[in-house]
């Protein structure tokens, strides 16, 4: 499922029209965003949780010449399935 196959769900499940589902959908995206970029978690019960991941610095190689090669420190968000999601994927 994509974002606009969400929307028409979304606008067929609630009787809306095809722009408040997609601004009700693009708040929600939106909102989740934020709170990730302010290195807070998103948790929806039963579905999912989002949250990020911060890595140090480390030396890697360059695959091509082999030389070393400095990594900054860098943060990453992460998705962890929720119990339920899990039990309903494995029914």
């Amino acid at each position: 499922m994509n974002k606009l196959e969400l929307i028409s769900a979304l606008r067929d499940e609630e009787q809306i029209t095809k722009t408040e589902a997609s601004k009700v959908v693009q708040i929600v995206f939106d909102q989740m965003a934020d709170s990730l970029a302010k290195g807070e978690r998103v948790e929806i019960r039963g579905l999912c949780s989002f949250f990020i991941k911060e890595y140090k610095s480390y030396t890697g190689r360059n695959p091509k010449t082999g030389a070393n090669v400095r990594i900054k420190p860098k943060k990453l968000p992460f998705f962890k399935s929720g119990k339920e999601l899990k039990e309903r994927v494995n029914y």
